[in-house]
C-alpha cells in the first residue's frame, strides 16, 4: 500500500504480484477494494494495482478536480509514477469512463482497455431527470438513498454484505463526486471510440438495471478492436456477483493483448474480433 502525489493530491494505491502491469479503476463513490476477488484471481502472474481515485476511500477528497478531466489526468500520472510498462486499463461503470478516455488521450501509455458495465450512458437515454432526482434525494438523505439504489445495482447473484459494503465503501467517500453525474448527462463516447487506438474488451452483466447491456454492444461495435463478452446471472457488479466468469474473462484479454502488444507492428493490431461471448452460469 502507498500513496502516489500527482496534480496536488495523494492518490492511495495497492499493488500486487508480479507480471505484466494492469491498473483497475473502480466504480462511482467505491474504492479499490471493490475489485478483491480479481486481485485474488490475477496476482500469481500480473502486477495488480488498485487506485482509489480522488474523492474515494482513502485517497484526498478534494472539493475541485472531481471531474472526469481531473481524474483523466491523475490516472495518466499514476501511469507514468507505476511506470515504465504501459498497463492495461479495468474500469467498472464510470471508472471505465476514465479508462476509455485515458486511453483516447495517450494510447501510448496504456496497452488496452476492459470496460466492466461501462463506460455509462450516451445522451438520449432520459438520463437528465433520473440525476437530477438522484441528486436531490442525495440531499434529502444520502444514506437512505444510496442505501436504496445500490440494492438495485445487484442481480440474484449478489449478498447483503456486497451491498452493505458497497454503501460503507460510497458513504466514506466525498461528496463532491457527485459533481460527476452532471458530466454524465453530456458524455457521448460513440464518436471518439471509432479512433481508439488500442484493443477494448467490454465486459458487462446480462441482468445491470443501471446501464445497458446494449451500451457495451454498440461500443465494441464502434470500436476498431472492440470485444463484447456478457456475464450471465450478474448485473453491475459482475466482477462481485460473478468473480470466476469475470477473472475468466479478464485472463482471456489480458492474455490476447500481451501476444498483441508483443506480435504487432506499428500501426497494425492483431486483437479485435467482434465475435460476441458469453461467459458464466445461466
Amino acid at each position: 500500500m502507498a500513496f502516489a502525489h500527482v496534480n496536488g493530491i495523494d492518490l492511495y494505491f495497492e499493488e500486487t504480484g508480479t507480471g505484466r502491469p494492469v491498473l483497475f479503476l473502480h466504480g462511482w463513490g467505491t474504492s479499490g477494494r471493490a475489485w478483491d476477488a480479481q486481485v485474488a484471481g490475477l496476482a500469481r502472474d500480473h502486477r495488480v494495482i488498485t487506485v482509489d481515485w480522488r474523492g474515494c476511500g482513502r485517497s484526498d477528497h478534494p472539493a475541485t478536480g472531481n471531474d472526469m478531466r481531473g481524474n483523466v489526468a491523475d490516472i495518466l500520472a499514476l501511469i507514468d509514477v507505476l511506470g515504465p510498462e504501459r498497463p492495461v486499463l479495468v474500469g467498472s461503470s464510470i471508472g471505465a469512463t476514465f479508462a476509455l478516455e485515458a486511453a483516447l488521450a495517450a494510447p501510448e501509455r496504456v496497452a488496452g482497455v476492459i470496460s466492466v458495465d461501462g463506460p455509462g450512458y450516451w445522451p438520449g437515454q432520459a438520463m437528465g431527470e433520473q440525476l437530477d432526482g438522484l441528486l436531490h434525494a442525495f440531499a434529502t438523505d444520502r444514506a437512505a438513498t444510496v442505501g436504496a439504489w445500490v440494492a438495485n445495482w445487484f442481480g440474484p447473484a449478489g449478498t447483503a454484505d456486497m451491498v452493505g459494503a458497497t454503501v460503507r465503501q460510497i458513504l466514506d467517500s466525498g461528496t463532491a463526486i457527485d459533481a460527476l453525474f452532471t458530466e454524465a448527462r453530456d458524455h457521448d463516447p460513440r464518436q471518439a471510440l471509432r479512433a481508439l487506438a488500442v484493443p477494448a474488451v467490454f465486459l458487462h452483466g446480462r441482468l445491470d438495471p443501471e446501464i445497458p447491456v446494449e451500451v457495451s454492444e454498440t461500443l465494441a461495435a464502434l470500436a476498431p478492436h472492440g470485444e463484447v463478452h456478457i456475464i450471465e446471472n450478474a448485473g453491475h457488479m459482475p466482477h462481485q456477483e460473478q468473480p470466476a466468469a469475470t477473472n475468466d474473462v479478464l485472463r482471456a484479454a489480458l492474455r490476447h493483448m500481451a501476444a498483441d502488444h508483443g506480435s504487432r507492428g506499428h500501426g497494425s493490431h492483431s486483437y479485435g474480433s467482434r465475435d460476441r461471448a458469453v461467459s458464466g452460469r445461466r
